[in-house]
């Protein structure tokens, strides 16, 4: 059974920084794309970037280019999503989620197979 249990979230100034954490367990595969989403309340959940398991090649929304790193440290299986220079925009639930293969440029949801219980990422002004 895979799990995914995200940690990091909490309440930041506009400019500040947060570090999310995604520790992951039951993956069996060797090639699987991790993704981080957004939804706040009202909306629709939304991409926020991807990174490959295997080779470390990493895909992002526009929104959070030059901001967001998303990174992955294979001895503890986690991924990180590193968030800085952060907005009140950026305010939300953010999720982790796993597919198997596939490409990190999916940006739908629904491609995804597994999901965490999300962290509540709060930005005031």
């Amino acid at each position: 059974q895979v799990q995914l249990v995200e940690s990091g979230g909490g309440l930041v100034q506009a400019g500040g920084s947060l570090r999310l954490s995604c520790a992951v367990s039951g993956r069996t595969f060797s090639s699987y794309t991790m993704g981080w989403f957004r939804q706040a309340p009202g909306k629709e959940r939304e991409f926020v970037a991807a990174i490959s398991w295997s080779d470390g090649g990493t895909y992002y929304t526009d929104s959070v280019k030059e901001r967001f790193t998303i990174s992955r440290d294979n001895a503890k299986n986690t991924v990180y999503l590193q968030m800085n220079s952060l907005k009140p925009e950026d305010t939300a639930g953010y999720y982790c989620a796993t597919k198997s293969g596939g490409s990190i440029y999916a940006r739908n949801p629904r491609m995804y197979d597994y999901w965490g219980q999300g962290t509540q990422v709060t930005v005031s002004s």
